[in-house]
């Protein structure tokens, strides 16, 4: 039986220094591309966030509010820019470990609507798939049919990749172990949620307008937002910490690994 698709979402808080704009970290990079390698999963595709490279200069350039002065051209450009910076960092260290990684801007191939995927041109991902090629992705300025454009980010990518190719499982790396109770960051006593059914995980996307008490603040708020269509796909899902080594690894070859798990 020929394998399913298995699609990796790399944080960018992750693989970059979140309080120094445009650094990326190398030491983590080069373990999980070294993860990656050692896994030898197959078919597999990979997306990868921002963290401080798109999201400052998006932020200082207003790019996710849409096109509304000349002066934010430059901006946009420049946040594609350092995106495609990042991402040749993370396939460059891939390449050094024998993985056939191949570079794919979202933007050349996606077009949002109020910054939701409206048109996805599939062919040349899945041409890269079946070629054997690992397509690596990652959260991108767009080019928005309302807004001018807009930013995508790497969880609605990975999501909606996991829904269009019918990938088997979805591994969420982040830099926390999963959905806790309260901000594990701020709480050493936050309890991880280990398991969630698609019916518990729609009725924490509701609570999270409602309650500030669970850790879905930014990232995970966008996580929560965007699983419940692979995970109503038959999609095997898991939120995980990529900081930790082995993590990602363990995940890849479908091994015990601390995390939270979701399956419909």
């Amino acid at each position: 039986m020929k394998n399913r698709l298995t699609v990796l979402k790399l944080g960018g808080s992750v693989i970059t220094e979140k309080d120094k704009d445009l650094t990326p970290n190398l030491q983590a990079i080069g373990r999980l591309a070294e993860e990656i390698s050692q896994s030898q999963v197959s078919p597999l595709a990979i997306v990868h966030g921002g963290g401080s490279f798109g999201h400052p200069l998006a932020r200082t350039y207003g790019i996710a509010e849409g096109f509304r002065d000349q002066a934010q051209l430059v901006g946009f450009a420049k946040t594609h820019d350092a995106m495609v910076a990042l991402n040749t960092l993370i396939v460059g260290s891939l390449l050094d470990q024998g993985v056939p990684a191949f570079g794919m801007a979202p933007s050349s191939f996606i077009v949002t609507k109020k910054g939701r995927i409206h048109v996805f041109e599939e062919e040349p991902l899945d041409r890269a798939i079946k070629t054997g090629l690992v397509p690596v992705l990652y959260g991108d300025a767009m080019l928005d049919i309302d807004r001018g454009f807009a930013i995508l980010s790497g969880d609605q990518i990975a999501a909606q990749l996991a829904v269009r190719m019918d990938a088997g499982s979805l591994i969420m790396a982040a830099d926390v172990d999963g959905l806790c109770e309260s901000d594990p960051k701020t709480d050493s006593s936050a309890r991880l949620i280990r398991h969630l059914t698609l019916r518990e995980l729609q009725e924490l996307k509701a609570k999270i307008g409602r309650t500030s008490v669970l850790d879905v603040t930014g990232g995970m708020m966008g996580k929560v937002s965007e699983l419940t269509a692979p995970v109503a796909h038959g999609v095997r899902t898991i939120i995980l910490n990529a900081s930790k080594p082995g993590n990602v690894y363990k995940a890849l070859k479908g091994e015990e690994v601390v995390g939270t798990r979701i399956e419909a």
